[in-house]
């Protein structure tokens, strides 16, 4: 297997990771990300302006669980953070995601929990490979990806491998 093989292993790799993953945000949401034992939102607490948003859950916004009333605060707050433009592509991804199947959407969880629980230093890796991917023209992206469709099972393993093992020494000569 040759260097060609192993860097298109690790582009594969972080477009099938970075499936799941949206741009950050400009603005900071409002409410920290939620704890492990999610604390529950109280109603008055939340702005006007969130009220608004989250109206059609007012009435039975005690009975939802913690996490889930801290995930609406803090989307609500992210809303209303974001310009038109940006609101727009918000709608935009929503829709899309709306149209997957449930089973691809499953899969896409699956990642972005397998992203979330990378060390930080691998998670720079994936978004730095992701990056360089990004930027080449799209004929040779989807010559690459062809190659990875293409490529069987153990091969596609190998592939990951030596990428891993290049994502390593790249680590350890930067230290």
């Amino acid at each position: 297997m040759n260097a060609r093989h192993a860097w298109l292993a690790g582009l594969m790799l972080t477009c099938l990771q970075m499936l799941a993953i949206a741009p950050a945000s400009a603005a900071e949401p409002v409410l920290p990300p939620p704890a492990a034992s999610a604390a529950p939102v109280p109603w008055d607490s939340l702005s006007p302006a969130q009220h608004e948003l989250l109206a059609r859950f007012a009435d039975r916004w005690e009975q939802l669980p913690p996490l889930r009333q801290q995930n609406l605060a803090r989307g609500a707050s992210r809303w209303l953070s974001m310009d038109e433009s940006a609101r727009g592509n918000a709608q935009q991804r929503f829709q899309n995601w709306q149209g997957l199947p449930e089973r691809q959407r499953a899969l896409i969880r699956r990642r972005w929990q397998r992203y979330q629980a990378l060390a930080p230093e691998q998670k720079a890796a994936v978004r730095e490979n992701f990056r360089r991917f990004a930027q080449l023209p799209p004929e040779r992206r989807a010559e690459l990806r062809r190659e990875w469709l293409n490529a069987k099972p153990a091969e596609r393993a190998r592939m990951l491998q030596q990428q891993r093992q290049q994502q390593r020494r790249a680590l350890r000569a930067q230290q």
